[in-house]
C-alpha cells in the first residue's frame, strides 16, 4: 500500500477570519523539525508556548495541536486544552501531561489517540513530512461550554463561533 498523496493545505486560512496575535516557543521553531521528546515514541512532552497581544475581550484560551497530514480525511488532533484562564500567557514544557499540569480550571479533551493529554508526533514510517500546528485560540468567553467528553471536532465547532484571535506556530516530523 502506498501513502503517496497531495499535501493537505494549511487548514487555518479556511476557518472564519480572526485577529492574529503572537505565539513563541523555546521548544518549537516555526517550520522546523520537532524535538525528539515531542514525538510519541520518545516522550509525548508538550512544548513550551508563550503568547502575547491577544485581542481585547479575551476571557480564556484554548490550545490545540493538529496534524492535517495524517492519511485520513479528518487529520489528527494531538492536543486540545480548554478553558485556560485569560491571565495565563504561557504553558511550560510538559504542561500537557495531564489536567493536573494545566493552569486554573483548564482541562483536556481526548486527543485522537484517546488520551487526555498531549500526544507527540506519530506519523506513519516512510510517510511525507507531517506538520504539527500549535494554535492558541483567544476565546471571548470564560468557558468554551464543553467538558472533557467533547470531541476535538465539537471543540472546533464551538471555536468557530467564539474565537477572537489565533496565534499559530508549527513544527514538522518525519521518520
Amino acid at each position: 500500500m502506498s501513502l503517496d498523496r497531495p499535501v493537505t493545505p494549511d487548514p487555518y486560512p479556511l476557518l472564519p477570519a480572526a485577529a492574529s496575535f503572537t505565539v513563541t516557543s523555546d521548544d518549537v521553531t516555526d517550520g522546523a523539525s520537532l524535538k525528539e521528546d515531542q514525538v510519541n515514541a520518545h516522550g509525548d512532552t508538550s512544548p513550551q508556548l508563550a503568547w502575547s497581544g491577544a485581542p481585547e475581550g479575551t476571557k480564556s484560551f484554548v490550545v490545540t495541536c493538529f496534524d492535517p497530514d495524517a492519511p485520513i480525511v479528518s487529520g489528527f488532533w494531538h492536543w486540545v486544552a480548554v478553558d485556560i484562564p485569560a491571565d495565563v500567557t504561557e504553558l511550560a514544557t510538559g504542561a500537557g501531561a495531564s489536567d493536573e499540569t494545566l493552569p486554573g480550571g483548564a482541562f483536556h479533551v481526548r486527543n485522537d489517540g484517546g488520551g487526555l493529554n498531549f500526544m507527540g508526533a506519530a506519523p506513519p514510517e516512510g510517510d511525507q513530512p507531517h506538520r504539527y500546528y500549535f494554535v492558541v485560540h483567544a476565546v471571548g468567553e470564560e468557558t468554551l461550554g464543553v467538558d472533557s467528553s467533547a470531541s476535538p471536532a465539537v471543540v472546533g465547532f464551538n471555536l468557530a463561533f467564539k474565537t477572537l484571535g489565533r496565534a499559530i506556530i508549527h513544527g514538522t516530523w518525519q521518520w
